[in-house]
């Protein structure tokens, strides 16, 4: 399949809205060029504000900026988005429903040259624990992109999750905030994702085929608000549940699915992080098989919940 950068299509969506809505910024942390807000820079340099590296400042800035009537996008890798401002964005943000869009990007492991410092695996946890907060985790480029302009028609805060590399293009140019997408149908089993690990979960289903096991592929790209309703009425259609992210199993996709089948009787599993920081590597996918989030991986679960 085509692949397409997340990066690009987020710069290339908020250039688009600045030519529509003049009430539209952009603030970046010194990291423009990366996160590709650096498109809107060009385009419109008096709406773009470069604060450096000083991600609380750009926040308390954006904060100012949609108070006074605009729509405020910062970005930054999610790691600082999510950590090094999470004071500002709780206490003036999101306490406010202020209307400061925030793009994290180069999520999960996909910095892979930075290490641990650089890979956010706990930013779903963070942003979904804050009230009045949104959060999109777009499965490809174009999903990325419809989520921006989804994320500047909600009043109030959002958190979008954007990944360093391309991804397989599996949407079909639709988004609907809150709620679950089906990529591919299936009756014994459902692999639910997000973001980079769609790709892994439609290997999986291709792996599980040859078994003579159907699996559907579901794409969870709002984690807030959490479509758990959509949940489990998918409970009710299969024999078990899987999960797959590239984010620690506590706060992300699992633990949020998990809640939503405390009352259901259809066992699921999950393939994530488990409770540990990420490391540097040559490449990505080295990341992602070294801490077992692969199709493999998946269908191993499926397989064994299947069994039982």
């Amino acid at each position: 399949m085509e692949k397409h950068n997340q990066r690009m299509a987020y710069g290339q969506a908020l250039l688009e809205l600045g030519a529509e809505n003049p009430r539209i910024v952009a603030l970046e942390a010194d990291l423009g060029k990366s996160t590709m807000s650096s498109l809107f820079q060009n385009a419109y340099p008096h709406r773009y504000f470069e604060m450096g590296i000083a991600e609380a400042n750009m926040i308390s800035t954006a904060a100012g900026l949609a108070a006074s009537g605009k729509i405020a996008f910062c970005s930054t890798f999610a790691v600082f988005a999510s950590g090094r401002a999470y004071d500002q964005i709780r206490q003036t943000v999101a306490i406010g429903k202020l209307n400061v869009k925030i793009c994290g990007s180069s999520s999960g492991l996909s910095d892979f040259g930075d290490g641990s410092t650089h890979q956010a695996v706990e930013d779903v946890a963070l942003m979904t624990a804050i009230p009045n907060m949104t959060v999109f985790t777009p499965a490809d480029a174009d999903e990325a992109a419809l989520a921006v302009r989804a994320a500047a028609a909600v009043e109030g805060p959002v958190y979008i999750r954007v990944v360093r590399n391309d991804v397989p293009d599996y949407t079909k140019g639709e988004f609907v905030p809150g709620k679950l997408s089906m990529l591919r149908p299936g009756t014994d089993v459902a692999l639910i994702a997000h973001g980079v690990m769609i790709e892994a979960a439609m290997n999986a289903s291709d792996l599980l085929e040859k078994k003579g096991i159907s699996a559907a592929v579901v794409n969870a790209s709002t984690m807030k608000p959490f479509d758990a309703q959509g949940i489990v009425a998918l409970a009710g259609k299969v024999k078990a549940i899987v999960t797959a992210e590239d984010h620690s199993r506590i706060g992300g996709l699992a633990a949020h699915t998990a809640l939503a089948l405390r009352q259901s009787t259809t066992p699921m599993d999950y393939v994530a992080i488990e409770d540990q920081f990420g490391q540097s590597a040559h490449n990505a996918q080295d990341l992602l098989n070294h801490y077992g989030l692969t199709a493999e991986a998946i269908a191993d679960k499926a397989m064994a919940l299947l069994a039982r």
